[in-house]
């Protein structure tokens, strides 16, 4: 197999069942693109509610993302739903073609239960984020965007971050109401392993 897992932040998670999840996301891929793959036992721990990102890279850009805030499901379906939402379901990019299934490099993000961030004006809350560390969610009325911590690498300073997390909710970078709610949340992250060639 070209893929093999790596494994970020495992000191809460093992690399065994990381390892399991990426499985089940390319297997759920592969079927969809009448591919066949190898079907996974859904164990107990597979079984309690799980909430996840599916993330896509093809050729070192990101190629979809799709997820869930809060476990409402088993994690196997989770994962499963996600890594097809993210494939074929991403607005952002056209579906996953046969031809990239190979080349592209699958993440898989669970997510711990997120805690609201108390602040008191935006400089506060911008002072209590861990670059590198958080996921953040930014709520506002309708309007609601998360990123994963994994973001920060592209955006290290938290001004930056909030402001690129504000757009994505379709806000203006320097939009601020006392009324935005913050919330953080840790992952465990597992990213197959780039491919030689």
């Amino acid at each position: 197999m070209r893929h093999l897992p790596s494994a970020k932040n495992t000191h809460m998670q093992n690399t065994k069942e990381g390892q399991i999840l990426l499985q089940l996301a390319r297997a759920a891929i592969a079927r969809e693109l009448g591919f066949s793959a190898q079907d996974i036992p859904r164990t107990e721990w597979l079984e309690k509610p799980g909430a996840t990102f599916v993330t896509l890279h093809l050729y070192g850009n990101l190629r979809g993302c799709i997820g869930s805030l809060e476990a409402r499901r088993p994690l196997v379906d989770d994962v499963q739903s996600n890594a097809l939402a993210s494939a074929f379901r991403d607005p952002r990019f056209p579906p996953l073609r046969k031809e990239e299934f190979d080349d592209v490099v699958i993440e898989v993000s669970l997510l711990g239960k997120s805690e609201p961030i108390h602040f008191h004006d935006e400089r506060d809350a911008l002072a209590q984020l861990n670059p590198g560390k958080d996921g953040v969610i930014m709520e506002y009325g309708l309007h609601r965007a998360t990123f994963l911590p994994q973001v920060w690498s592209q955006l290290p300073s938290p001004q930056k971050f909030l402001a690129r997390l504000k757009e994505k909710a379709g806000l203006s970078a320097d939009f601020w109401s006392n009324d935005i709610r913050l919330s953080r949340y840790a992952v465990q992250e597992w990213s197959e392993g780039e491919q030689n060639g």
